[in-house]
């Protein structure tokens, strides 16, 4: 009876903790842990991949989402997007500021310190969130607002993860940094780990809590999987550069000239118009100082009108002082990776000069060539006298036969040079006849100049 009853109580014990051993082996078995990377400016690119990973982890129910983290910083509002993602996530996010010599400045420093599991490789470093107005200096006043804003985010983020809420808080207000020895010893992180494979055998056994409750990290020896950035996020994240962004507003805008001067082209019309919306879309992320656009938009205006007016070459180079002033008034950042490249700014205002002088010089060339068609195109051809000239004949000029007037007459076969035209009538005279006038011309001036 006894041996039944603890049967009975065996079988019953296993059967209520079944769940529990099935859920423990499908998750060290069936669920891998994803990671991604994460490398450059906190833009909104990179916020729709990061909450992207964290929806896919969640649905997927993985044992953890790992973040690669290198960042200078980036904007606010993207900042705040993947941090609200992260504190809402069920699966464990784990961010490791990685590889050696990357950093997790600013925005980078909050949502590692969101991260269930922080961590950090040798050489990285991490601090510096104090606010930055992306468009230039701010008043005492909203400097102070803003900031109490982010050192108030920053303690509560700090405090929710169990981590030093007065070195997060200096880090905002002093711009304080630490290497990963310093952010291990402070508790601004968890682990140091030298390679993600050390980081995964650190992370084993180790209980997080996240929204769904708590989990038990179970990744020693586990399947990794890699989610790469899409093709929209890659292009997304390279049009966010303002030299690319840049580059593509001046494309845009030579492909729009194209379309004008030369109407039905098509072609150049519609990159430019792509361009410039591709432009724009990057814009639209960073802090454009509207004075720099409208004055790289008077330079090209003066550049075109430099090949309708005649200025000896003055509109170009007002031309090329508007574009040099706009371009770097363009984007006003105190942050380094906000602000167009100089080699860029120089290099195209450059290019564009040199193709709005060469056509300033081709049209030049044009207008002091001899005209070659038209009424004015016949004075100072030869033609070649078919009737006689008596005064009045016939004369056959290119192919053409017209009526000629000569004073002195000539006869069938003469070469007569044209000097004027009046209607349908050609008024000429001898070839050699207007030889010599021109040699005696030259003798008088020769015996002149000899005589002074």
């Amino acid at each position: 009876m006894i041996t039944r009853l603890v049967v009975w109580l065996a079988l019953i014990g296993v059967a209520l903790a079944w769940p529990v051993i099935t859920y423990s082996l499908s998750e060290r078995t069936a669920h891998p842990v994803l990671v991604i990377q994460v490398e450059g400016v906190i833009a909104p690119s990179a916020a729709d991949y990061i909450i992207r990973a964290i929806k896919q982890a969640d649905h997927e129910v993985a044992q953890a989402l790992v973040i690669e983290l290198d960042t200078p910083g980036g904007l606010d509002l993207s900042m705040r997007s993947i941090i609200k993602a992260m504190l809402a996530a069920e699966r464990p996010i784990v961010v490791y500021v990685s590889p050696g010599g990357a950093r997790a400045a600013s925005a980078g420093a909050f949502i590692t310190m969101a991260a269930h599991v922080a961590a950090m490789a040798p050489g990285t470093n991490i601090g510096a969130a104090h606010p930055v107005n992306m468009g230039g200096p701010m008043d005492k006043e909203m400097s102070t607002k803003v900031t109490n804003d982010a050192a108030a985010y920053i303690r509560t983020i700090a405090e929710q993860r169990g981590r030093n809420i007065q070195w997060a808080e200096d880090a905002v207000r002093k711009s304080v940094s630490a290497t990963e020895k310093e952010a291990l010893t402070l508790k601004i992180i968890d682990l140091v780990a030298d390679k993600l494979d050390d980081l995964l055998v650190a992370l084993d056994g180790r209980e997080v809590t996240t929204a769904h409750g708590k989990v038990m990290l179970q990744t020693k020896g586990i399947e990794v999987t890699r989610i790469e950035m899409g093709l929209r996020d890659k292009v997304l994240k390279v049009i966010s550069d303002p030299t690319i962004a840049y580059m593509l507003l001046m494309l845009g805008l030579a492909g729009l000239y194209f379309e004008l001067s030369t109407p039905g082209a098509i072609l150049p019309g519609a990159l430019g118009g792509i361009f410039l919306i591709l432009a724009f879309y990057g814009f639209q992320t960073l802090p454009i100082n509207y004075a720099g656009l409208l004055l790289i938009l008077l330079a090209i205006i003066l550049f075109i009108a430099e090949v309708k007016v005649v200025s000896h070459g003055m509109l170009a180079v007002g031309g090329i002082t508007a574009m040099i002033l706009g371009s770097t008034m363009l984007i006003r950042s105190p942050e380094p990776f906000l602000r167009i490249s100089l080699i860029a700014i120089l290099g195209t205002t450059a290019v564009t000069a040199a193709f709005f002088s060469f056509i300033v010089t081709m049209a030049l060339r044009a207008q002091r060539q001899k005209t070659t068609t038209g009424v004015e195109g016949l004075i100072g051809q030869i033609g070649t006298v078919r009737t006689p000239l008596t005064p009045e004949g016939s004369v056959l000029v290119g192919g053409e036969l017209w009526s000629a007037h000569c004073e002195k007459g000539a006869e069938p076969g003469d070469k007569v040079r044209i000097l004027a035209v009046k209607g349908l009538m050609l008024f000429v005279s001898q070839e050699n006849e207007v030889v010599a006038v021109e040699s005696d011309a030259m003798s008088t001036q020769q015996q002149q100049g000899g005589q002074t």
